[in-house]
Parts: structure tokens; sequence; C-alpha cells
């Protein structure tokens, strides 16, 4: 498994999103293809929350910033019972930093759980796997 800061000083010339909004693929310069994803279980669901930015300003320049971090605070929503409550047993928000000269992208995964099985996002490097077209 590949750590997310290996981007860091590679140049990207594509970036792809699946139609689910549950994976990404990182094109470099060098020919390398990284996939970022979650491989779902029957008691979770793990996806693309949000993206801050434009994947153009990543194009083209080295990558200066490659961060990951993640948090469990809980969101709260309002229930339909009056007052706002949990919505998860146990969740996990991952941010991911993405930045060039050119400007910054920032990704937001939400992952949610019963509590017994994984939030975690993947990270591949695909040339060093046999592991082509998953979810595609």
């Amino acid at each position: 498994m590949a750590k997310f800061e290996e981007l860091k000083d590679k140049t990207l010339t594509d970036v792809r999103v699946n139609s689910a909004e549950d994976e990404i693929e990182f094109e470099t310069s060098d020919g390398v293809v990284y996939r970022m994803y979650h491989s779902q279980d029957c008691c979770e669901s793990v996806a693309i929350e949000d993206v801050v930015g434009d994947w153009s300003d990543l194009f083209g320049s080295p990558i200066l910033l490659a961060e990951e971090s993640s948090n469990s605070d809980n969101p709260k929503v309002y229930g339909e019972e009056g007052g706002y409550q949990y919505s998860d047993e146990s969740h996990t928000w991952t941010f991911y930093k993405l930045a060039t000269v050119k400007g910054y992208v920032d990704i937001r995964w939400y992952g949610s759980s019963n509590g017994y099985y994984s939030e975690s996002v993947n990270f591949r490097n695909m040339s060093d796997e046999n592991d082509y077209g998953y979810g595609w």
C-alpha cells in the first residue's frame, strides 16, 4: 500500500473520479497511476463527501503539498423527534490536501459503519500491484 505523501514532487497529468464518487485515480507524468478507494463491506459506507478547488490547478506543476489527516468527530443531524442527535455509530472524516504553485484541492471523504468495519481510504500505486480496473 502506497502512502498519499508519495504524490509530493510528482507532476499530475490527469485525475479521474468514478461515477459512484468512491474512487479517484491520479496519473503522473512518469506514467504511474495511483488509486484512492475503499473496498466496501456490508455495514459501512465510505465515499467522497466534497472536493474543494479546481483539479486543473494540479496539472503540469510539481505537487508541493500532499497531506492526509483524519478525525472521528461525529456529525450531528436534526432528528425527526426534534433536537440534534448523532447520525452514525462509528464515523471517520479523512481529508487529503494537494497543492501546486497554481492552486490547491482538498478532498474530504466520509466513512460510517456500525463500528465493526474499517472506514479508512486506501491509496495504491497501481504499477506495484495487479489490481487494475476495480470499480470502473
